[in-house]
């Protein structure tokens, strides 16, 4: 099988865990955040600015890539890692989300979803059999099942039935999928806000024996402490020797709170997205670098900070870059934010082989302005 799971340590004042997954293209330490790479690229960086971040596993998108290049013609470039020239592990996902998110553009069947292009109106059928061939052209050492994200509010009885279907895809992914050798497979976990569907999802994809599990639907515009409930709830149901992955989530406080709830893997667009606009994330709470009071601020963007960022450019200068929309600046914070999620992360790992890792999250909200949401 292509991927392994150890399970090294369980905390003893949460769920936290501790663990090493092994993929082809390497070890990863969990928990562990996984910056996006959506269309082959962490967007502003190179591979080898991000490997350099510390940075052990990526995620890039099916759907996107599907629609350009084409999985075709990454297959004949030799894969997704010689493409993008990315030798560590990579995490696709089934271009479901995306698919879901298109709203009047797509039309749900058994079969699978006929879409159109947010590019070109170009008419696409996605199955889940399509989903696992694209997946297996691009080459990652992780794969995820073709799912129908719920959205939120959704009722009882659209969020069973689209949780069932959900399950089915499944199995037919499950089924299509040859290379365990090379590419390992997640089940997705669904259900919406209901903890009944919740826990039949967790339960009827655990019998199917994936190597490891994706709880999806969730952060999707639900109030946080709902999407508590409804995670704390959903994660014992899934095997303590296999892998447990939160879908789509990236701000500190909610790592925070996956973790502590057991989940080992976790990824966002956030910290890029929110650097290209000109806000970062720092040790006391989020910075609006554009703001007028920066503009004669000569420290750095977080003194406690020790990225490339920080340790050579000023806030002035940052905010100058991107009130005169030079390119350096997106790419400035981008690597701060990068480097802020990363080493958060390792320093959660650190404090669960501590046994301090309750005690780690409430200093760090009491410095970042949380307290109120403990």
């Amino acid at each position: 099988m292509a991927i392994k799971f150890e399970l090294l340590k369980e905390a003893k004042d949460s769920k936290a865990r501790l663990g090493k997954l092994h993929t082809p293209h390497g070890v990863v330490e969990t928990p562990i955040f996984m910056p996006v790479g959506t269309r082959g690229t962490v967007k502003a960086m190179t591979p080898e600015e991000v490997r350099d971040l510390g940075a052990q596993i990526i995620l890039s998108n099916t759907y996107h890539l599907y629609l350009k290049p084409g999985h075709e013609l990454i297959k004949e470039a030799g894969g997704l890692h010689k493409f993008m020239n990315w030798n560590g592990p990579i995490l696709t996902d089934s271009g479901g989300f995306q698919v879901f998110s298109l709203g009047d553009l797509r039309k749900i069947k058994e079969e699978g979803v006929e879409f159109r292009s947010h590019i070109d109106g170009s008419t696409h059928f996605i199955s889940p059999e399509k989903s696992i061939e694209i997946q297996n052209a691009l080459g990652s050492d992780i794969m995820m099942s073709f799912d129908e994200c719920t959205p939120y509010p959704a009722s009882y009885e659209y969020s069973k039935e689209s949780m069932e279907r959900t399950t089915r895809w499944a199995k037919r992914c499950k089924d299509y999928h040859k290379n365990w050798d090379s590419q390992g497979l997640f089940g997705i976990v669904q259900g919406g806000m209901y903890k009944d569907l919740r826990e039949k999802s967790a339960k009827d994809l655990v019998e199917l024996d994936f190597p490891g599990y994706a709880v999806g639907g969730l952060s999707v515009g639900e109030p946080k402490e709902l999407m508590c409930e409804i995670l704390e709830h959903t994660t014992p149901f899934l095997p303590k020797n296999k892998p447990r992955y939160l879908m789509g989530v990236g701000t500190p406080d909610y790592l925070f709170e996956a973790v502590e709830k057991g989940i080992d893997m976790a990824d966002c667009v956030l910290p890029t997205r929110i650097a290209r606009n000109g806000t970062v994330l720092t040790s006391s709470g989020r910075l609006v670098i554009r703001n007028a009071k920066y503009s004669k601020d000569f420290s750095k963007l977080d003194s406690e900070c020790s990225c490339y960022t920080c340790s050579n450019y000023s806030r002035a200068y940052i905010r100058h870059l991107f009130n005169v929309n030079e390119i350096l600046g997106a790419r400035l914070a981008t690597i701060h934010n990068l480097h802020f999620l990363i080493d958060l992360m390792e320093n959660i790992r650190k404090s669960i082989k501590e046994d301090r890792f309750m005690e780690y999250k409430s200093e760090f909200y009491e410095k970042y302005g949380y307290m109120d949401k403990i």
